[in-house]
């Protein structure tokens, strides 16, 4: 890749960013929901039996190594137009172990970006797991972190769900958080497990909380399927987040998704109502940062053609793995979502 013929193109595409002045450096954070990697083996210890061979899916080798070929590709090509490269940094969610997620990472689409994984096994009844991957050549991890999210149902009962992970390191030499989550469904309905969103939202403050509190400057990107809306109580009124800059304290939370929700744009579809479920959303330190650090350029959803359904009763929805309990061969239910992180790193060179 001709590094330099890159930033050349972001320029042009930045607009308000004059040629003559900088060049820029572009990184990609990404979130993809990976809609049910499962391996082919029975796991006694977890509820993955429609995931096998034997199974109500009748999950298959071949079903699998497709699967894994078609999230490749996705990975493979999320903000590629602008950046020329794959993500630099990608939260995941729904995988079973780190098996699966390495035969993601070691396939031919994806195994020239040497990524690597910070993955830990979270108690959710499924089996399913959020984990981070990272580019070795951008990112290097000094901390990481499972903080497990403990809910009670109806019947005095432990509800076993996510954990949400936190992983600090060096982005390009400079100090970095990432937090990755996928937050309780909206099984039995919105309002029945609205709680269990806001007591998910309540660990995620508490988390971010923390770190502010060792460092008020430290810089916070968290990801995730948050099975909400960025206009719900969990964003609005426990996370407090804002989707205006000029609204943001010192402290404040800044979620991007907010004005492309609503414009009406969605990461997944259901009953014919779209959502943005998947967010990326960090501090009010990237809208506004010191000279020559990373600051937010743009957030998107990725919904390249090829990941929407043509035909049929889920037209224009995302491509599915399964849809209708028949399997239909596609990528996930969710679209993935990205932020771009830009800093200037040449000026103009001084005039003889």
């Amino acid at each position: 890749m001709n590094f330099r013929f890159t930033l050349l193109l972001l320029l042009f595409a930045l607009g308000g960013y004059s040629q003559e002045d900088k060049l820029y450096k572009i990184r990609t954070v990404a979130f993809y929901n990976f809609e049910n990697l499962f391996d082919t083996e029975n796991d006694t210890l977890i509820f993955d039996d429609d995931r096998t061979p034997e199974g109500k899916d009748n999950w298959t080798l071949e079903r699998y190594n497709k699967k894994v070929d078609h999230l490749s590709r996705v990975l493979s090509e999320i903000g590629l137009n602008t950046s020329k490269t794959s993500p630099d940094i990608i939260g995941i969610c729904e995988v079973e172990s780190r098996k699966v997620i390495e035969d993601v990472i070691h396939h031919p689409n994806l195994i020239s970006r040497d990524y690597g994984i910070v993955h830990y096994d979270s108690p959710d009844e499924r089996g399913i797991d959020v984990a981070l991957l990272y580019k070795k050549s951008v990112f290097l991890p000094t901390s990481s972190a499972s903080h497990r999210l403990l809910l009670i149902n109806d019947d005095d009962e432990r509800n076993y769900t996510r954990d949400q992970l936190i992983v600090g390191g060096l982005l390009d030499n400079e100090q970095f958080y990432f937090m990755v989550n996928h937050w309780p469904s909206r099984s039995g309905g919105e309002a029945r497990s609205k709680p269990n969103r806001m007591a998910a939202a309540k660990l995620s403050k508490r988390i971010i909380d923390s770190v502010q509190r060792l460092d008020t400057d430290a810089k916070i990107i968290s990801m995730g399927d948050f099975n909400d809306d960025p206009t719900n109580d969990s964003f609005k009124k426990i996370l407090k987040t804002k989707g205006k800059a000029n609204k943001l304290d010192s402290l404040g939370l800044y979620n991007p998704m907010e004005k492309l929700y609503k414009k009406g744009i969605g990461s997944l579809a259901y009953r014919d109502k779209w959502n943005l479920f998947d967010q990326i959303f960090f501090t009010q330190n990237l809208l506004q940062p010191k000279e020559r650090l990373y600051k937010f350029w743009k957030a998107k959803v990725f919904n390249a053609p090829y990941l929407i359904t043509k035909k049929g009763q889920y037209k224009g929805y995302p491509k599915r793995t399964y849809a209708g309990g028949s399997y239909t061969g596609g990528y996930s239910d969710h679209f993935p979502v990205y932020i771009y992180l830009i800093k200037p790193v040449m000026d103009k060179p001084p005039t003889e």
